[in-house]
C-alpha cells in the first residue's frame, strides 16, 4: 500500500445466509481511499453501497478479506479497539441526522466529547465554534424540532467533526433535504474537503455524486466503475498490479 492511503480493503467479502440463499452484499473488493479525497460511492438500491461504507468506516466487519485503517490491519481488532478509532478518527452523517430531539444543537454536538477528558467549559467552546462554522451560531440552544432539515444536517455534520476526524462518512446526507438545503450540504463538506478533511459520500443520487472528485460505481456488491477527474483509475491500477 502506499503512504497516503487512508482506507484499505484488500479481497474483501460481505456474506449474508437468508435460508438456503446466499447473498453476496459485497463481492471480492479491492479499493483503497487515499487522504485528503472526496469521494462519491453511487449506486442504486442494494447495490451493496452502503454496506461497503460500514466496513470503510468499520462499522462492521467483513466476512473474509482484510480492512486496513492507515495502514493497521483492523481485521481482528476487538469491538471496543475499533469503537477507539471510530471516536477519534471518523466523523459520520446520516440521512436520518440522529440528534437526541430534547437535546439544543450545542449539546448534541458535545456527545461525542463527553468520554473524554475535555473539560466542559472547553466542550463549550468547540461546540459553539463548529456550529458558526457552519452557519448556526444563532441557533446554539435551539432542539431538532425547531430546526429545518437542512439546519438538523448542519448540526449533524458539526457533531462529526468535534473530534477533528481524519474522514467523514456521509451516507445520503440529503436524502431527507429539499433541492436546496441539499445543495448547502454537498457545499460545506465540499468546503471541508478544500480545507483537506477525507470525504467519503453514498448517495444514489448523480446531481450529489458530481461534488466528488472521484466516483465510485456499484452493483451487485461489485464496483463496476472507479473514476477521477472523468478517467477510469480502476483499469489503471489492475494494469499495474499484474
Amino acid at each position: 500500500m502506499k503512504k497516503d492511503e487512508l482506507i484499505t480493503l484488500q479481497q474483501v467479502f460481505k456474506t449474508y445466509i437468508l435460508g438456503e440463499s446466499t447473498i453476496h452484499a459485497i463481492n471480492s473488493i479491492d479499493l483503497a481511499i487515499r487522504k485528503k479525497e472526496f469521494v462519491a460511492v453511487i449506486g442504486p438500491s442494494g447495490s451493496g453501497k452502503s454496506t461497503l461504507m460500514h466496513i470503510c468506516s468499520l462499522l462492521d466487519n467483513p466476512s473474509s478479506g482484510k480492512v486496513l485503517f492507515e495502514g493497521i490491519n483492523t481485521t481482528d481488532f476487538s469491538e471496543e479497539k475499533l469503537a477507539s478509532i471510530r471516536n477519534l478518527k471518523v466523523g459520520f452523517v446520516f440521512q436520518q441526522f440522529n440528534l437526541l430531539p430534547r437535546t439544543s444543537a450545542l449539546e448534541n454536538v458535545q456527545l461525542p466529547l463527553l468520554y473524554t477528558q475535555i473539560t466542559r467549559a472547553q466542550r463549550y467552546t468547540m461546540s459553539r465554534e463548529i456550529l458558526e462554522k457552519v452557519g448556526l451560531g444563532d441557533r446554539l440552544q435551539s432542539t431538532p424540532s425547531q430546526l429545518s432539515g437542512g439546519q438538523q444536517q448542519r448540526v449533524a455534520i458539526a457533531r462529526a467533526l468535534i473530534n477533528n476526524p481524519e474522514v467523514i462518512f456521509a451516507d445520503e446526507p440529503t436524502g431527507n433535504l429539499d433541492t436546496k438545503s441539499g445543495e448547502e450540504i454537498m457545499e460545506i463538506l465540499d468546503s471541508l474537503y478544500k480545507e483537506g478533511k477525507t470525504i467519503v459520500v453514498v448517495t444514489h443520487e448523480t446531481e450529489v455524486a458530481a461534488f466528488a472528485k472521484r466516483i465510485i460505481t456499484m452493483r451487485d456488491g461489485k464496483i463496476i466503475s472507479d473514476e477521477q477527474d472523468g478517467k477510469n483509475i480502476r483499469l489503471k491500477t489492475k494494469r499495474k498490479n499484474k
